[in-house]
């Protein structure tokens, strides 16, 4: 099926995906010259440091912010706490697909390398080797930072394969679920829209008329064919860039006026003209246009798909994670929770406090590098 998010279906499942960050934000902190590494679970042959948990457990905290802004801080840390329950859990469903993925053959070499590139060009880089320099300079290693990605990607595969391949939408079953929520599809008129934009900020007339010829020629392309959302991803300099330029959904007086008289008079998959705003130039698609009212069908299919779809998903990928537990030889050291053990796990014994490794680490600054999504 189309459109499926898989990292939506992972955090529901308690896995954890680090794919998401260019940095993570435990390498823009500051930590002492001599880390010693804790092992806290061991997933067959692979291991879970302290230093695993503790990134997982910082990137956590941020997500939790970001998705709660403006939120009481008791409410902040009330979520904060109940998502942090499933923490190990997630690094160690992770670890189990990552060695599936391997046990399949499965290579993403290539989107790895497609990945980097995205990430050099949203953050205006002008080689790969000044990302390298920019990441080694945050203080995580390149090759660590290289491995997060490979193993998010690893693990989006394992889903698309062993579980996402299985799952069908029968028309019948959308019918059935449109007819039985009439209320969830009855709505005022809305646009749903994605952007590329270029900043103006800045900029000399001359450059503005340059950044308006490099708006221009995108749209150009878009118009002959090329994917928009994918020359958002590459070149956008907004910060919907990551998402493919996926802007949201407005109601009629929710946008600025001249993009609003614009955007309400097209149809779903029409391209604006190049639009000149105060702080750049903005092409706009319109990725749905929903008039006033119960939706028809068929501007909400696949908004029904995807509902049922994660509806099916989550119980098959719970499924699914518990028959590699069983199949797989987990540990766990005392003082420590995986919420999903199966039953007669086995548990790290104790021992003298000897630090498993000790990894000298480089004096880390912060680098204003913006996050960019794995899917």
């Amino acid at each position: 099926m189309k459109n499926c998010n898989f990292a939506s279906v992972l955090a529901l499942s308690g896995a954890v995906l680090l794919t998401g960050s260019l940095l993570p934000s435990v390498a823009r902190g500051q930590a002492k010259s001599v880390v010693v590494e804790e092992i806290i679970a061991r997933v067959n042959n692979d291991v879970i440091t302290m230093s695993d948990y503790q990134k997982a457990d910082e990137q956590l905290r941020e997500e939790v912010a970001h998705d709660c802004q403006g939120c009481p801080q008791d409410k902040l840390m009330a979520e904060f706490k109940e998502q942090q329950k499933d923490l190990l859990r997630g690094l160690i469903d992770q670890s189990l697909m990552v060695q599936r993925a391997k046990d399949m053959g499965i290579s993403v070499e290539s989107d790895v390398i497609k990945r980097l590139d995205d990430v050099r060009k949203q953050n205006q880089l002008a080689s790969m080797e000044d990302l390298e320099k920019a990441v080694e300079g945050s203080g995580l290693a390149w090759e660590d930072y290289k491995t997060t990605i490979r193993n998010g990607l690893l693990t989006q595969e394992v889903v698309r394969r062993e579980v996402g391949s299985h799952i069908n939408i029968p028309g019948d079953e959308v019918k059935k679920y449109y007819d039985a929520h009439p209320q969830e599809f009855t709505r005022p008129e809305q646009v749903v829209l994605s952007e590329i934009f270029l900043s103006t900020e800045g900029k000399s007339p001359e450059e503005i008329e340059s950044v308006q010829k490099k708006a221009e020629d995108f749209r150009n392309r878009v118009m002959k064919g090329d994917d928009f959302n994918e020359i958002a991803k590459r070149y956008s300099e907004g910060s919907t860039a990551k998402d493919g330029g996926d802007l949201g959904t407005f109601k009629q007086s929710e946008l600025a006026p001249q993009l609003e008289e614009v955007v309400f008079k097209m149809d779903k998959g029409q391209i604006t003209d190049v639009i000149q705003t105060k702080t750049g130039f903005e092409v706009l698609k319109v990725e749905n246009h929903y008039k006033a009212g119960l939706q028809p069908i068929d501007k909400v299919d696949n908004e029904i798909m995807n509902r049922l779809y994660m509806q099916k998903m989550q119980p098959q990928m719970r499924d699914y994670l518990g028959q590699l537990r069983e199949e797989s030889y987990v540990m766990v050291k005392p003082g420590y929770t995986d919420t999903a053990a199966v039953a007669g796990a086995s548990v790290i014994q104790e021992v003298q406090p000897t630090p498993d490794v000790a990894v000298k680490k480089k004096d880390k600054k912060k680098l204003p590098l913006p996050k960019v999504n794995g899917q």
